[in-house]
């Protein structure tokens, strides 16, 4: 960037700053950044990626000058490439929005250790910032701030929240569970996300009704009426064994003195992630990675607290599924193997050699890792329809990755995405790449392998996982192949890019 640009950016900034009464901090909240990297670009001695470039024009409202960055960001893959090395998984997605719903509990300062810096992270940290929530990324030895400090403050401004921000999120519905007894009413901007078809929120409110919350659908809203705070003990089933939703039910659950039972709790991965913090706050749960969940709740939390979250089980897939279709050795290190045991067992039977390490213990001290090596196998197809299952079966998140994989299997698989309205139909999108896909109905899919593949130019398709396998799949495919429009991948990966490149991938970032 010229230094005429970066002085001109540095203006702006401290204009929009000044003009919306924020501290260096919470701008570097609002980018995704370090308090001291936000002084150095109002300075203009901070060159910026692209992606903060777009970070910065979605705050600005404009383009920046001089720069004649366009909106969009694509990537360019030089594909047929064997990987090789090792790769670490950063820290789970879904575990670290939940957590971060879940630091409005605490009365004191939550540090969330590693956070995913990715874009479903920074927007529940605007909607946090825009209620009135402290949010600070500390910065690490080698200047990437990794950390986020929370502050909340005595009393949430809900009437402030970036409506914008909050419907780019489904996750903002797991507000309502933190929120139970902020104020006797509120509004809740409806939640968004990925396209993957009407997802009801029917089972969130059956839930929190069990804690007599009021929520009434209007013109884009939810309107919130909180019950009376009661120390009454209360026992009830889910209706879905959903995540989110009993990570809600835990969250209300924790306002409450009385004990709490839920049964057909989901026990996955990010729920236990959720409970391991709470703990640490204080709060008795038992039957932690099982179906019953027994909470004694507290009146009031405040607690000066550090977390790790664990790591992210669907980015370890995806990982090893980039070394498995480019046929290439590779080390996946730091594989929560509890999360991850059906999936592996399953590509065994499909004939992939993996060598597995001895387990160690995650930074939250009590997930279970592994390292996992691929090794170049001739695959076939399973026996039998590859579908997922709630924990401990196959990881909803993780089946597409196996339509990629079963692409270069000898034979026919079936995938069954029974959960999901439409996302099988994306998946069809691999026969760009030559693969040979064969649509049954929204939520079944022929996968005839073995594939050629062939590069071609592809939009990214409006689900998060299915993007991301025709990203895996061009790896496979020789030539240079173009993945446009990828915002729905920054939602859930950090750097997803960059880190394949670490182990030998040849990818580019290019706006057009």
């Amino acid at each position: 960037m010229a230094q005429q640009t970066a002085e001109t950016v540095g203006v702006l900034l401290r204009t929009v700053r000044s003009d919306r009464g924020w501290t260096q901090g919470q701008l570097a909240a609002e980018l995704g950044t370090s308090q001291s990297a936000v002084a150095r670009m109002e300075q203009g001695k901070q060159n910026l990626s692209l992606k903060m470039i777009q970070r910065i024009e979605d705050i600005l409202g404009r383009q920046i000058v001089n720069v004649g960055a366009p909106k969009m960001t694509h990537l360019r893959v030089e594909g047929g490439r064997r990987l090789s090395g090792s790769v670490d998984v950063n820290t789970s997605k879904n575990a670290g929005v939940a957590l971060l719903c879940a630091s409005l509990i605490n009365r004191g300062t939550t540090t969330l250790r590693s956070l995913a810096r990715i874009e479903e992270v920074n927007r529940i940290v605007e909607v946090l910032t825009s209620i009135g929530v402290e949010c600070v990324w500390l910065p690490a030895a080698d200047g990437e701030p990794r950390d986020l400090q929370i502050r909340r403050p005595a009393v949430l401004n809900l009437d402030g929240m970036d409506v914008e921000a909050a419907r780019r999120t489904r996750s903002v519905i797991m507000l309502l569970g933190p929120l139970l007894d902020e104020r006797s009413e509120y509004r809740l901007p409806y939640a968004g996300g990925c396209d993957l078809g009407t997802r009801t929120v029917e089972p969130h409110m059956q839930a929190l009704r069990e804690f007599g919350l009021a929520v009434e659908a209007t013109a884009g809203f939810y309107t919130v009426r909180a019950p009376e705070a009661d120390r009454a003990d209360r026992s009830f089933v889910l209706t879905e064994r959903g995540d989110t939703v009993t990570e809600n039910a835990i969250m209300a659950a924790v306002h409450r003195e009385g004990v709490t039972v839920i049964r057909n709790a989901s026990p996955n991965y990010m729920v236990q992630d959720l409970c391991f913090y709470l703990q640490a706050l204080g709060v008795q749960i038992e039957g932690v990675g099982t179906t019953t969940l027994k909470i004694r709740g507290r009146a009031r939390i405040e607690a000066d607290i550090d977390y790790w979250p664990s790591e992210d089980p669907i980015e370890a897939m995806s990982l090893i599924t980039a070394a498995i279709v480019t046929g290439s050795e590779v080390t996946v290190r730091r594989v929560p193997i509890e999360f991850m045991e059906i999936e592996l067992a399953t590509l065994a039977t499909m004939g992939q050699k993996l060598v597995i390490s001895g387990e160690y213990t995650a930074r939250n001290g009590h997930t279970r890792l592994v390292d996992v090596t691929t090794i170049p196998s001739e695959l076939h197809s399973p026996a039998d329809k590859i579908h997922p299952m709630p924990f401990p079966g196959l990881n909803i998140d993780n089946l597409p990755f196996f339509a990629v994989i079963a692409a270069n299997a000898t034979g026919q698989t079936m995938i069954h995405d029974w959960v999901y309205e439409n996302r099988a139909i994306y998946l069809t999108e691999l026969n760009r790449l030559g693969a040979n896909v064969q649509l049954l109905d929204p939520h079944r899919i022929y996968v005839n392998g073995p594939t050629k593949w062939r590069a071609a130019e592809v939009g990214c398709p409006p689900a998060l996982r299915p993007a991301a396998c025709i990203l895996l799949a061009m790896l496979a495919a020789r030539g240079t192949s173009e993945l446009r429009n990828i915002y729905v991948i920054e939602r859930g990966y950090q750097d997803l890019a960059e880190r394949l490149n670490s182990i030998g991938a040849r990818i580019e970032y290019f706006q057009g």
